[in-house]
């Protein structure tokens, strides 16, 4: 299972940031690593400078083998609040592909 991070030029994307978030999505997802190839995480400040309510976004796409993409996207005030949203999203939308899967 490969991860791979993405940040727009209003996100500083720091090693420690990177490895920190990696690891949670590791532990949160371990569930999945034999089913899914790829997980993208993509990191966004909508408002650039100016502060506004939930202008930072956190978009992580799933790459299930054999399967569609699937992805997710979740709006917070702090970066991290959003890749937990999104994070407990993703797990969610895969364990119902998943789930499908299994009844067909």
């Amino acid at each position: 299972m490969k991860i791979q991070f993405n940040t727009d030029k209003n996100i500083e994307g720091h090693e420690r940031l990177e490895a920190f978030f990696t690891t949670e999505l590791e532990k949160n997802l371990v569930r999945f690593q034999d089913k899914v190839t790829r997980f993208e995480v993509h990191l966004g400040d909508e408002n650039s400078e100016k502060y506004s309510v939930d202008d930072k976004r956190c978009m992580i796409e799933a790459r299930p083998a054999g399967l569609n993409p699937v992805a997710v996207t979740a709006h917070s005030d702090s970066i991290e609040k959003a890749f937990f949203l999104a994070s407990d999203k993703i797990k969610k939308a895969l364990t119902t592909v998943f789930e499908k899967q299994k009844v067909h």
